[in-house]
């Protein structure tokens, strides 16, 4: 496991966990599960072959660029949820943003994951294996013109949830996927069952133009593509990215400027 777990999120408020935690029903968005797999094999033998706990494991590495998609913190204004991006929660916390922060040295402790906040900066702490709505819509109006089969992609959604005993799952090295195909429109549909909230985890096209991932423990999502279709998406606005490597690690000790926090796991190499 990446991250560990803290108690006290219901699961609106924290998605993630495979299988997925709270008893959160998956619906698919009123899609059918596949029955076939085969589609996702891609992906299995590309994370076999990478270092665990790395980029590659998560996204493949023989695309030419990648990029981490950091999912905002949230402001509650009245009836309205403000996104709060990194970079103004670590200029407040005096830490620095860069491409390999990690929430827990941004903020100073791995409560804020979970369990605190910092009010008035930001009252919800950023999803946990999941890409929120608004920030997938964004990324779907990029990706989409940087693929010939935009109304033919793959999304797989963590294992968990509902019980389907007919329907075979997709194995990567540390979650077990459902499939599911749509247009790329369906990868800012909401999984779960009202009032819950889940994303796909994993989602790309049928011509492999690129690859999404939000892994279950991350609350970040990696984008891999062509060099030009990835630039576009540095380039964004209402996105909080930048540049990585399929080499650099994910997990939360990756961080090497800013200060490990006081709380993290004593047995986690740094």
């Amino acid at each position: 496991m990446l991250l560990p777990h803290y108690g006290g999120y219901s699961a609106a408020e924290q998605p993630g966990g495979c299988p997925l935690s709270g008893g959160v029903t998956v619906q698919f968005a009123g899609r059918s599960v596949a029955l076939d797999t085969s589609a996702g094999i891609w992906l299995v033998e590309s994370a076999q072959r990478a270092k665990p706990d790395t980029v590659a494991a998560l996204v493949p590495a023989t695309f030419e660029a990648v990029a981490r998609v950091f999912h905002p913190a949230v402001r509650y204004v009245g009836d309205e949820d403000v996104e709060v991006p990194w970079a103004s929660v670590a200029a407040a916390n005096g830490t620095t943003a860069h491409p390999l922060m990690q929430w827990g040295s941004v903020t100073g402790s791995m409560e804020y994951f979970e369990n605190d906040d910092q009010a008035p900066l930001w009252h919800g702490a950023p999803a946990r294996g999941h890409l929120p709505a608004p920030v997938a819509e964004r990324l779907v109006a990029v990706l989409g013109r940087w693929t010939t089969t935009p109304d033919v992609c793959w999304l797989a959604v963590a294992e968990g949830g509902a019980v389907i005993t007919d329907h075979p799952t997709l194995s990567l090295p540390n979650c077990d996927y459902w499939l599911i195909n749509g247009p790329v429109e369906l990868a800012a549909a909401n999984m779960a069952a009202e009032p819950f909230e889940q994303s796909a985890n994993l989602w790309w096209p049928a011509d492999r133009a690129w690859c999404v991932a939000t892994d279950v423990d991350l609350v970040s999502s990696y984008v891999a593509g062509s060099a030009a279709c990835i630039s576009e998406l540095l380039s964004t606005a209402g996105l909080e990215s930048a540049p990585a490597a399929f080499d650099q690690p994910v997990t939360w000790a990756a961080d090497r400027i800013n200060p490990p926090p006081p709380d993290g796991p004593e047995d986690a190499a740094r």
